[in-house]
């Protein structure tokens, strides 16, 4: 059973500048939650009881202050009869810990580098889910992104999800190649006619001990400047798919929402506020 995850939730989120400069992007509302809670909700239905979330050092830290008990807020309601209230005000469940790692804005940067952060700061020698804090999988009526790739991984294998999705519309995304239920590879921006499937990347995964290792060498011995290139973790993926690691493939039908853009963002308050089925 998988019981830990990765969250990163650090960076400026300049791409939504100017809000993103007193609110956290990950912070950002969807419905009358922020983006980040819908994937820790996820985790921990799926059996997550330690999320590991990568943090910058900016504070006060809001992701921080929003798990954390609001003891004067649970007064208050108590003070004036709105009991009812107390377990909306509760956003983390007991038996649940979320464990902080600082990411320093002007350090390394890329998809990579904050789980590598995590692997070396708690010797982390297990499978993990690793999921980005600015978007998630809407698939209320079925199965969830996190239980759909811990059903499709084996016993200390990877696992990738691939949302389906219109194929005339693979140009925007990284497109998943398969074979017999295993990635091959993810194709960059293919037009659809050389589209190998109609499975985008999304960032979400299962890492077993030997890729998180990878991972951590792949940042420790690269030195990439600012102008140079970001610690993509596709890089130590392939690189592990080609020595014969095996990382699962797993389908969803869910819808993928993004806050990373201005229309992303209210496409996903549209839908999960019931403006799209």
């Amino acid at each position: 059973m998988i019981t830990k995850a990765i969250i990163p939730v650090a960076g400026w989120g300049t791409r939504r500048l100017p809000i993103t400069k007193i609110i956290e992007k990950s912070m950002l509302p969807v419905g009358n939650r922020p983006l980040v809670d819908y994937s820790v909700q996820e985790l921990i239905k799926a059996g997550v009881k330690d999320i590991y979330m990568v943090i910058s050092n900016v504070e006060p830290c809001q992701v921080q202050e929003f798990y954390k008990d609001n003891l004067a807020l649970n007064q208050y309601l108590v003070d004036r009869g709105k009991e009812d209230r107390l377990a909306l005000a509760k956003t983390l469940p007991d038996g649940v810990t979320i464990h902080y790692t600082v990411q320093d804005p002007a350090g390394k940067y890329g998809t990579a580098v904050p789980i590598a952060l995590v692997v070396e700061e708690y010797r982390i020698d297990e499978p993990v889910l690793v999921f980005m804090g600015d978007d998630f999988i809407w698939n209320p009526e079925g199965e969830s992104a996190a239980e759909a790739l811990i059903k499709a991984a084996g016993e200390n294998e990877s696992a990738i999800l691939g949302v389906e999705i219109d194929k005339n519309k693979v140009e925007k995304y990284g497109v998943l190649s398969a074979k017999d239920g295993r990635l091959v590879g993810v194709v960059e921006k293919p037009t659809p006619e050389e589209a190998p499937s109609n499975l985008i990347n999304v960032s979400k995964y299962i890492m077993a001990p030997d890729l998180l290792d990878r991972i951590v060498k792949y940042v420790n011995e690269h030195d990439f400047g600012p102008q140079d290139q970001e610690y993509m973790v596709t890089d130590p993926i392939d690189e592990y798919i080609k020595d014969g690691g095996v990382m699962r493939v797993a389908p969803t039908t869910g819808e993928y929402l993004d806050g990373g853009s201005v229309e992303g963002w209210l496409h996903a308050n549209n839908v999960v506020c019931g403006g799209k089925k």
